[in-house]
């Protein structure tokens, strides 16, 4: 299992009228994770574009529990649960306030996919060899 945690700051502008982060806004956090997580081996989402590889989302699922309220710190941990084997690789992410509550559980589902051949791909071999340490079985 790979994860990463990351924070962001609730913004003024991604609340509604009552200062909590407007439900849509929730991918973005998702987003901002899965970025500092593929950052954070070694990578970005930048460079797997100049690979010839981009990552369209194909399903997305959210939970919420409690809101996040503007000017609140926001955990972002991202999870890798499975090596992908495939094209497909999905990220589990969880949101947590100050006080460690949990806030929002999401899955981000995302393929590998060469838009010049348009079509899926595996998972370029340069990312799977820095993940593969965090799935091997001892």
């Amino acid at each position: 299992m790979y994860s990463s945690t990351t924070q962001v700051r609730v913004r003024y502008g991604e609340t509604d009228q009552m200062g909590y982060l407007y439900y849509g806004y929730y991918a973005l956090y998702y987003e901002v994770g899965r970025a500092e997580a593929i950052r954070q081996l070694g990578f970005t989402y930048k460079e797997l574009e100049e690979m010839g590889i981009v990552m369209p989302v194909i399903e997305l699922n959210s939970q919420y529990f409690r809101p996040a309220l503007y000017d609140d710190l926001i955990t972002v941990k991202t999870i890798l649960k499975a090596m992908s084997d495939g094209p497909k690789i999905s990220f589990h992410s969880e949101l947590y306030n100050e006080q460690q509550q949990l806030l929002n559980r999401g899955l981000t589902t995302l393929v590998f996919y060469d838009p010049k051949e348009k079509k899926k791909i595996d998972m370029p071999e340069q990312l799977k060899t820095v993940l593969e340490p965090f799935f091997t079985k001892e």
